[in-house]
This record gives C-alpha cells, structure tokens and sequence, in this order.
C-alpha cells in the first residue's frame, strides 16, 4: 500500500510541472498572441484533415479528394476522434497534446525505474521530461509530438519488462506519428538476442502498421511515402529513389556533419547539461545493461545521421525540434539508467541541479511560443477569415501555406508546395517557371503566396492583381514576412 501511495505521489509531481510548464507558456501566449492558436500552420492541417475526417468527407484536403498528405497519420485520426466527440477545434488540439504530454511523462518515469533507475532519479527524468520547454511546445502546439513521446516512452517501458509484442507495437505507431521513431525499430530488434519469434515480431508488427498508410499512398499519389514526404525529401535514399539524387559529397559529408552539429545544438538548447551528459551516460548504461538498453540509446546517435541520409529535409532543430521530440524520453532514461544505487546521494544534487537550470530555459521557450502564435494568427488565421469574408463560397485557391487558410475558409485548395496536391511535383522540379506554368495550367481564382518565395510569379501585373496583403513586423515562423492574396486575371502566358 505504501509503495502505491508512493507511486501515485510521484505521478501527481509529474502532473504538476506539467501543468506549471505548460501554464505558463499559455500565459505567454496570452499576453504577446491575445487569442489563443498555434505556433505553426503545419497544426491547422491535421485539424482540416480531421475535420474533413470527422464529417465524413473522407481522409482529403479538398472534401472527396483522398490524399496521403500527413507524415503523423496517426495524430490525424487521433485528431477525427476527439473532434467526432468535441468537435474540430483549437482546443481539442491542445488538451490531446497536454495529455500525450503527460502520458509521456508518467512513462518515462516508468520506463527509467524499470530500467534500475533510484525512484528519485526516475522521477526527476519524468519531471524534466514535461517541464523542459520543447515538451510544454509539443503540448500546445496542435503537432504530433507529444503522442509521438508518449509512445516511444511506453515502448521503452515495454521493453524494459520483457514485453517483445507490446514494445513492437508501440514503437510502430510511435512511427505513425513521427516517422523518423522507426530507426528504434531495429534498435529494439537487436536490443535482445534475435532469433525467430522475435524478429517475426519486429517485421510483422511493423510491416501490418504501416501498410494501410502505404496502399492509401499509392493509391492516392502513385507512391508508397505520402505526398507530403515527396514534396518536402531533399536528397538521401528517398531522394534517390524517386530520381532527385543529391551529390555524393553532400549526401554522406556534408549534411550528416550539418545534422549532428544541429542535433547536439538542440539538445543543448533543450538543457544546456544534455550534450555533455548524453556520450558518459551511454557509455555507462553499456556497463550497467549491456545491449538491452545500450543498442536503443545508440539511437541518440543515430538520429540525426539517419535523418540526413534517408529522407533529409529540415535538420533536428527544425521547428522547436518538432523531428526530434520524440527521442527526449530516451535521452533521459538514458541518463537516469546509467546511474548506479550506490552513487545516488550524489546522482541527487546533480537531479536538483538539472531541474533548478531547466526552469529559467522555460522563459525563452514560452516567448518564442507567444510570437509563434502571434505570427501564424496575424497572417494565416487573418487571411483565412478575409477570404470567408470577402470571396465567393466557389473560389479556388493556389497557395503556399495550406492549414489555417483551407480550414478558416473552407475552400477548394490547390497547394502549390505539393503537400496535399501531388500532381504539382513534377512542375516544382523545373523550379518556379514550373509553378507558374502549373498555375496557368490549373486557373485557380486567387493566389495566396509569399511574394519573396515566388518573385517571379508576383511580378507578374500581367496575370496577378493584389487584393489583400499582411506584414508581420516581428516575424518568428512565418516563411517571409509578407503574405498576398492576388486575384488571377487570366489564364494564359
């Protein structure tokens, strides 16, 4: 009974910082965004997704148009759930977030004692788990991150008690949700002798998870990676197989050196002790577990190189590490498992320490949150309720950014970035003569465009008149400072 209260104890510690960190950074918003949103456009997506999802118009952008067009499928469906309850709102983002965000902490808490982890460390991993900046991000940031964590910790958790299925399983749809958790796949694999039951397992689970998403891909965009991997993949293996190899040298040097010159700046970004702390703390879990927790960690390693060599787009620290998040809960059992019971008087101070230096790291992160959701709101959120306003129910829309300006306005959307209208790739290959021979090709009846992305194309007074324009005067995740709506004259060079 005493160890029950105990437990329940440290959970309800959990809870609490998450909901002091997470508090805060809701404040911030308050007070630089006024209304609340999202720090990134990429959250409206899901949310137009799922709303389209949950009124029975199918898993499409454009309502009976099917497309692959999410990296997290498992957060869009996730996302139709809550809205077929709630409905499809910001709100309903944010409170799943907040709760994969504690689930995440409260596994990861879990996870480091089974792994012979001192309760205290094991507490303190999942404290500085939900209170770290990047998470509090995750929680409101209507992106998959969290539930990504939350997944990738239980599945450690699993792995910890000897549980081959459960672990395969939750690894797997951490997979559907972040796609670069499944380097943990082979790490978890070959984290325990292989032999025949358990390497079915691990091809099976896996191969049963993401094969729905992979036929609903061909189907949809002619291939097995959903459209928005295609539009965004520069270079490495996919690269390579859909026929845009990038130079040799850049491939295997210089972007695998890029990759983990960033990820060891995010990390330390996240907590200044995390990169130092991280290679001693690998070394030591080898010792103390051998390969049954030293192969998963490897991954720490292996992140970043992977991302670089596979499917390179944006590096580790893109986006508040939205690629990367998912890996957090690793890192810290990691640094809680390598920690003998005989040296924890002084694990403790160094625990306190850790925690006492990633309160002050929570400020610059709800700040940047604040101007994030100040951004998105006063430029995509302001132009979609201007096309509600002002534009015909029928109008057809070219633009760059995709989330909040479809799901505000409710129109018929042609993406010229290609996430979710695969038929622009091949034009986006000849650069932007090849947009704008698609936009001539298509006609849609206004362009939503970031003129500094498309010079040419907003040069053209021949084809484009401006209707509407916002410039964000303190600009933190926009794409340019300025967004236009322009009408299209005509349709012909």
């Amino acid at each position: 009974m005493r160890a029950v209260l105990r437990r329940a104890g440290a959970d309800l510690v959990i809870v609490f910082a998450a909901t002091i960190a997470v508090t805060f950074l809701l404040i911030r918003e308050r007070q630089i965004a006024g209304p609340s949103g999202f720090p990134l456009d990429d959250a409206w997506i899901h949310l137009h997704f799922a709303r389209n999802l949950a009124e029975g118009a199918g898993f499409a952008y454009n309502p009976g148009v099917a497309v692959s067009g999410s990296t997290a499928p498992l957060w869009t469906l996730l996302l139709a759930a809550g809205a077929l309850v709630m409905g499809p709102t910001v709100a309903l983002s944010k409170a799943l977030g907040i709760v994969g965000t504690v689930a995440a902490g409260l596994f990861t808490r879990r996870a480091a004692a089974a792994w012979g982890a001192p309760e205290p460390l094991a507490l303190a991993a999942g404290v500085a788990l939900v209170a770290s900046g990047a998470l509090a991000w995750g929680a409101l940031s209507g992106m998959e991150v969290s539930l990504a964590a939350a997944l990738v910790a239980g599945a450690l958790l699993a792995h910890a008690r000897g549980a081959t299925l459960a672990s395969a399983i939750l690894v797997s749809l951490a997979t559907l949700a972040r796609p670069e958790a499944i380097l943990l796949v082979p790490a978890l694999l070959f984290a325990r002798p292989v032999h025949g039951g358990r390497l079915l397992v691990f091809v099976v689970v896996p191969a049963l998870a993401l094969a729905p998403y992979i036929a609903f891909s061909l189907a949809t965009v002619g291939s097995p990676l959903p459209a928005t991997a295609a539009a965004k993949v520069e270079g490495g293996l996919i690269g390579w197989l859909s026929g845009m190899p990038a130079p040799a040298r850049v491939t295997f040097v210089e972007r695998p050196w890029t990759f983990a010159v960033e990820w060891m700046r995010w990390l330390q970004s996240t907590h200044w002790l995390l990169p130092g702390a991280l290679l001693p703390a690998l070394l030591a879990v080898w010792w103390r577990h051998g390969r049954a927790l030293g192969v998963p960690a490897l991954t720490l390693l292996a992140h970043p190189v992977g991302m670089a060599l596979i499917a390179p787009y944006r590096g580790p620290g893109f986006q508040e590490g939205r690629y990367s998040m998912h890996l957090l809960p690793l890192a810290l059992v990691t640094l809680a498992a390598a920690v003998p019971p005989s040296r924890l008087r002084p694990a403790r101070l160094v625990a306190v320490i850790y925690l006492a230096l990633a309160v002050p790291a929570l400020i610059p992160a709800g700040t940047r949150y604040g101007w994030a959701v100040q951004n998105i709101n006063a430029m995509q959120v302001d132009i979609g309720r201007w096309i509600d306003r002002e534009l015909p129910r029928t109008a057809r829309l070219a633009v760059n950014d995709i989330g909040a300006i479809a799901y505000l306005s409710r129109r018929e959307i042609i993406d010229l970035m290609g996430l979710v209208t695969p038929a622009i790739i091949p034009y986006r290959r000849d650069g932007e003569a090849g947009v704008i021979r698609y936009v001539v090709e298509t006609c849609p009846d206004h362009l939503v465009i970031f003129p500094q992305w498309f010079p040419m194309l907003a040069a053209r007074n021949d084809l484009l008149e401006p209707r509407y324009r916002v410039r964000l005067p303190h600009n933190e995740v926009a794409g340019a400072d300025e967004m236009v709506v322009y009408r299209l004259k005509r349709c012909a060079v």
